[in-house]
């Protein structure tokens, strides 16, 4: 919703060229929305969901971080500045969604490790006798 709000503040302002960078998210995050509530994710099994949300993530902090402070110092109209406060909102919000999909990504990467079988002992491993 928040980038679909600075989306609409770019079209509306100065800086129509960063309109772009909120639409593609405001896109992403919804086909992401989507493919999870429908269970895209249990059926896809060769994509990385949780990594995919992370780099979403990552990189939509630092897009919005650039082109806020971007609309903030360089255009003066109200729409930039709007949109420009909203990005640092969102810069905010993804940060938090990072940090959060972070540990999500941690726990899904140590399950897949864990299933992993374990280095079978050999026979002099396993002797108890003492014998030289």
């Amino acid at each position: 919703v928040l980038s679909f709000i600075i989306f609409i503040c770019y079209i509306a302002s100065l800086a129509a060229s960063f309109m772009m960078a909120p639409l593609l998210e405001f896109l992403l995050a919804l086909f992401l929305f989507f493919a999870y509530a429908s269970k895209l994710n249990e059926k896809f099994k060769g994509v990385h969901w949780p990594l995919a949300d992370f780099l979403r993530c990552v990189t939509a902090a630092i897009i919005y971080f650039a082109i806020s402070i971007a609309a903030v110092s360089k255009y003066s109209d109200g729409a930039s500045k709007a949109a420009g406060v909203f990005g640092f909102a969102a810069t905010i919000v993804f940060a938090i969604d990072f940090y959060i999909t972070f540990n999500d990504l941690v726990t899904f990467l140590k399950q897949g490790s864990s299933d992993s079988p374990e280095g079978h002992k050999t026979e002099d491993e396993d002797s108890d006798s003492d014998s030289d």
